[in-house]
C-alpha cells in the first residue's frame, strides 16, 4: 500500500474492548486469534486498581512461553482466544492509535496477529493486539487463581470495580459465539461471585455491558470517566 493510500486498520479486542469498543470502527467482527493464552496475570494501576492497590486485567501469553510457567490452571483448551475484531475508519486511524497508545500504556505493547472470522465466510485478517509482554513491570506471572479472585474482589480504579470488570467481560464472551467459552474467565467469575462484594462508603458507577458506539476520542474518554 502507497503511502498517499488510506491505512486498513484492524484491532483485536480480547478483554473490555470487546464491550467498550475503540471509536471511530465501521465494523465489529466476532473470532479468534491463535497461539496465546488469555490470563488474568497483568497488575492494573490505571484502571481498575491503583498504585497502591492494582486490580487484575486480563493479558494474553504467547502458547509457547505460558507452557514453560507452573500455570496451576494447566488445562488442556484449545490453541485459540476470543474476541472482536474492530475496523477504523481510514480517515480516524492515527486518532484512534494515539487514544489506545494511552488507553493501554499501563504495561501492553503492540503485536499483530492473524484474526480468524467467526463466520466462515469471510477471509482471514491481519490485527493489532496490545499484549502484556513478560518483561514488563506489570505482568505478575503465573498466580494461583484464589488469590487473583480475591484481589480482583476488592480492587477499584479510576475505571471502576475489578469485578465488574471480570463479570462484563464472561457476559462478553458469552454473547460473541457458542464456542467462545474461556475456563480460566469462567473460574474466575465463579470464585468472585461466592465472595461477598465489599462494602464501599461512596459506590461507583457500574459500567453498562450495552455496546456504545461513540463518534470521537473526547467522547470516549469521557465515557470512560464516568464508569
Amino acid at each position: 500500500m502507497g503511502s498517499d493510500q488510506p491505512e486498513d486498520f484492524w484491532l483485536f479486542g480480547y478483554g473490555s474492548l470487546i464491550w467498550k469498543p475503540p471509536p471511530h470502527f465501521d465494523r465489529r467482527i466476532p473470532g479468534y486469534i491463535k497461539g496465546y493464552v488469555r490470563r488474568f496475570w497483568q497488575a492494573s494501576e490505571d484502571h481498575r486498581g491503583t498504585p497502591d492497590a492494582p486490580g487484575r486485567v486480563a493479558t494474553l501469553i504467547q502458547r509457547s512461553f505460558w507452557e514453560t510457567l507452573d500455570d496451576p490452571q494447566r488445562q488442556t483448551e484449545e490453541d485459540y482466544v476470543w474476541g472482536v475484531a474492530y475496523h477504523i475508519i481510514p480517515s480516524k486511524v492515527k486518532e484512534v492509535k494515539e487514544y489506545l497508545d494511552i488507553r493501554e500504556i499501563n504495561g501492553y505493547s503492540i503485536q499483530y496477529t492473524p484474526f480468524h472470522p467467526a463466520d466462515t465466510r469471510l477471509s482471514d485478517l491481519h490485527c493489532l493486539v496490545y499484549i502484556g509482554m513478560p518483561d514488563n513491570p506489570q505482568f505478575l506471572g503465573a498466580l494461583q487463581p484464589q488469590e487473583i479472585a480475591e484481589t480482583i474482589n476488592v480492587s477499584i480504579g479510576p475505571s471502576g470495580e475489578n469485578r465488574e470488570y471480570l463479570l462484563h467481560l464472561e457476559k462478553a464472551l458469552e454473547d460473541l459465539s457458542v464456542d467462545s467459552y474461556d475456563e480460566h474467565i469462567t473460574d474466575l467469575a465463579r470464585r468472585v461471585r461466592a465472595l461477598a462484594p465489599p462494602s464501599r462508603s461512596s459506590q461507583p458507577p457500574v459500567a453498562s455491558d450495552a455496546l456504545r458506539k461513540v463518534s470521537s476520542t473526547e467522547e470516549q474518554e469521557e465515557i470512560e470517566k464516568e464508569v
